[in-house]
């Protein structure tokens, strides 16, 4: 948008001063084109319109608003604004254009005046702004309104996701004090598969191999994580070993995942109204699916009790499901769902909550979003059993950190832990063949 005030003498001021005025300048011109297009254009019409034909609609009223105004732009500034009037009406106005950016990992905007992206893993500031708070929260309650959410002061914060899966958090005052905050993290446009995360460094071929047998043999996965790390991701490339012919269902609060199967029942929470009434948890859904027969059930995430219901489907005839923790060490997450099977409010001894963990998970990945911005998987473990009152995991595959290359990226290699992984009988019995060799301390892929 810089340069649409070509024409416009100002006094001399610092390039920062002079940058933000040009921006703040645009912003207004933008918003009072918006204004006077929903005066003129017949709203009822604009999702039956091709774009083609209203962007020709809003160009005569733009050049007639820039004459009104002895405004003097290029051909190309003037193709952008009316872009940018088009992603107002239409769309989700400044946002459109980082939407469309596929380099664009998460949108991070801090009150109406500053908006970051996620690039690389590294943060930037961008040009993008809104003209005020109101402008910003119109543009919420876009997005929160298709999924049937609102956001407003009684219900000031707000999880939601876009149309193509992308999640949207939002926070808004009283609770922010600033003004509105709003994340987003986008989704790949395409899917990001197993052989893309090969391509990535996230794992090995190797790596890749072991973890398809384990889903085509039907263990219990669970997936832990910081946040950002790449659990949901993850948990998608994975899904895609499942067979076509098994029923799946998957729980989310924000539905996710993208599953290929032909067979897949998809449930979503739903927050309080109003009234405060009217929530459908995750647990209440979870007991809901056990009545739908799964195969297999996928849980997005699990924060609380609703990980007990999880280690029951998975003892109880629903081999092969999966789901994602938040937790830093493949120990931790087993930890972690100790204490949510404590959040249901059950009389059950720590020792027999440690054995259902125990007999339920099978298979634990840590994922790892690492300082210079790229995800890896860290650790492959798998849960032995237990010894007393501790359960016992043994580490199939590792990533060794070697220091940092001259660009800040953090060096290291994937490597077996020597250690047979016990499930590999399991695999052997349901004819899936791995090289042993692929275990062994020594090995290096070819």
């Amino acid at each position: 948008m810089s340069g649409l005030w070509s024409n416009v003498k100002t006094p001399a001021v610092s390039p920062a001063k002079a940058a933000q005025a040009t921006i703040e300048g645009a912003t207004a011109l933008r918003s009072r084109l918006h204004a006077r297009l929903l005066e003129v254009l017949n709203l009822s019409l604009l999702d039956r319109t091709p774009r083609e034909t209203l962007r020709l609609e809003i160009r005569g009223a733009v050049i007639q608003l820039l004459t009104e105004e002895k405004r003097l732009l290029t051909a190309a500034q003037t193709d952008r604004l009316i872009d940018d009037v088009l992603d107002e009406i239409l769309g989700l106005g400044p946002l459109e254009p980082l939407l469309k950016d596929d380099t664009v990992n998460d949108i991070l905007i801090n009150t109406h005046k500053t908006v970051y992206v996620e690039r690389g893993g590294k943060l930037e500031l961008t040009d993008v702004q809104f003209q005020d708070t109101r402008h910003l929260v119109r543009i919420l309650n876009k997005i929160v309104s298709a999924v049937g959410r609102r956001v407003d002061e009684s219900s000031p914060m707000v999880d939601a996701r876009l149309a193509d899966g992308s999640r949207v958090n939002a926070v808004i005052p009283p609770l922010a004090l600033d003004g509105p905050l709003v994340s987003i993290r986008k989704f790949a446009r395409s899917r990001i598969d197993i052989n893309r995360l090969i391509e990535f460094g996230s794992l090995t071929e190797d790596m890749a191999k072991l973890l398809s047998a384990i889903v085509a043999a039907r263990r219990n996965v669970l997936i832990s994580g910081g946040t950002g790390s790449g659990k949901t991701t993850l948990l998608n490339a994975m899904s895609a070993f499942i067979d076509a012919d098994e029923r799946i269902i998957t729980i989310e609060d924000s539905a996710e995942l993208q599953l290929q199967q032909p067979h897949v029942g998809r449930l979503e929470t739903r927050p309080p109204n109003i009234e405060g009434g009217g929530e459908i948890a995750q647990r209440e859904l979870l007991k809901n699916a056990l009545r739908m027969r799964p195969d297999r059930i996928i849980v997005g995430e699990v924060r609380a009790g609703e990980a007990f219901d999880m280690l029951q489907a998975m003892n109880t005839g629903h081999d092969g499901s999966m789901t994602t923790v938040h937790a830093n060490t493949p120990r931790d997450a087993l930890r972690r769902v100790e204490q949510m099977i404590g959040m249901a409010g059950l009389e059950i001894s720590a020792k027999s909550v440690r054995q259902q963990i125990a007999s339920a998970i099978e298979v634990v990945i840590q994922a790892e979003r690492m300082d210079d911005g790229r995800r890896r998987i860290v650790s492959i473990s798998e849960v032995v059993g237990m010894e007393e009152d501790v359960i016992t995991m043994q580490e199939i595959y590792g990533f060794k950190r070697k220091g940092r290359g001259p660009d800040g990226e953090i060096l290291g290699e994937y490597a077996p832990t020597g250690v047979r992984p016990k499930i590999m009988s399991i695999l052997e019995a349901r004819g899936i063949a791995l090289d042993p060799k692929m275990f062994a301390a020594s090995w290096k892929q070819s």
